[in-house]
């Protein structure tokens, strides 16, 4: 997308963590914008030796020289200090933290957000995981200005995308990606010259809808219960694959119980007389006993191991009969 000479003009702060920020963060660089200053989060100790690990965001600013905050504190004097002395003109925060009023309300343009969901729906910290466990066959970006309450502000711009009916997490993490990094730089250029839409959240309400909301994720919400129905049992594997990932344990009598997480797997209909959670080995498969048939594991990890699919993992165990999930 060709951007203005407004739009390159203006002095944009960028804050930003994860991988998902780093795709919006080159395209506003690869067009040209003037990127003054990065926040992310401080670096953490990770790993067997707790060695400092820099955020995805921190590692690409690094790597295009970009002056970089860390604030342990967003209200921080010092902080308010440094992020003033940038003198941006426009903040854009995409995968971030909550931010004081004192931050977002600084600079002249305001600042804007770039959430994985049409809003209103699916606000929250898990939009992705959220709308695929629902079982939506659609979802997408939204681009809106930061007010008090959180992901509440006036919308700038939406982008539809349909979910196909097998996509993971990851899959559908990637594509929303790229489709809100555009969607950054289309509403950088609108809010430089002067024509950026902004819809109050509640016009786009229909009488009477509920909001389907995308809490942040607990251990629980990835535990599978085999009582549920299958279609609910798919769309929470794939939901949560391939992070956190849907887990269950294998109770094995004379076993220790074994932590299985579940990252691909799919049901076919059929007639059984085993209880739910049952596992059935089959040559090269395994199938869990659900209502209607059989939910089939195809791809999974277990405790201590690596991730992998069911045909190499059945080379190194060997499973009982009577052997359930729960």
């Amino acid at each position: 997308m060709n951007i203005s000479e407004q739009a390159r003009a203006l002095r944009i702060v960028y804050m930003g963590t994860p991988g998902f920020a780093v795709e919006p963060l080159n395209t506003l660089l690869d067009a040209g914008c003037n990127v003054v200053g990065v926040i992310t989060a401080p670096d953490k100790p990770a790993g067997r030796g707790q060695q400092l690990q820099y955020s995805e965001v921190k590692q690409f600013a690094l790597s295009r020289g970009l002056h970089i905050l860390q604030p342990e504190k967003l209200k921080n004097p010092e902080f308010i200090a440094e992020l003033a002395a940038l003198r941006a003109d426009l903040q854009i925060v995409v995968a971030f933290r909550m931010l004081p009023e004192m931050v977002w309300n600084m600079p002249r343009l305001g600042t804007f957000n770039l959430h994985a969901s049409l809003l209103p729906r699916y606000r929250g910290a898990a939009p992705i995981n959220r709308v695929l466990m629902n079982g939506d066959t659609e979802t997408g970006v939204t681009t809106f200005f930061l007010q008090h309450e959180i992901d509440t502000g006036h919308i700038a711009f939406r982008e539809a995308l349909p979910i196909g009916p097998a996509e993971t997490a990851g899959e559908l993490h990637d594509r929303l990606m790229h489709t809100g990094a555009a969607l950054v730089l289309k509403t950088v250029n609108a809010v430089a010259e002067g024509n950026c839409p902004k819809v109050p959240q509640q016009e786009l309400v229909k009488p009477g809808e509920i909001l389907p909301e995308a809490p942040k994720l607990f251990r629980e919400d990835a535990h599978i219960h085999w009582s549920h129905e299958p279609a609910a049992i798919i769309n929470q594997i794939r939901g949560l694959s391939p992070y956190p990932a849907a887990w269950t344990e294998l109770h094995s009598e004379n076993a220790p119980v074994l932590g299985l997480k579940i990252f691909r797997a799919h049901f076919e209909p059929g007639v059984h007389p085993w209880p739910e959670g049952t596992l059935v080995h089959e040559a090269h498969t395994l199938k869990a006993a659900v209502k209607q048939g059989y939910i089939y594991i195809d791809e999974l990890q277990a405790a201590g191991k690596k991730r992998m699919n069911t045909a190499d993992f059945l080379r190194g165990y060997r499973f009982q009969p009577g052997s359930v999930l729960k």
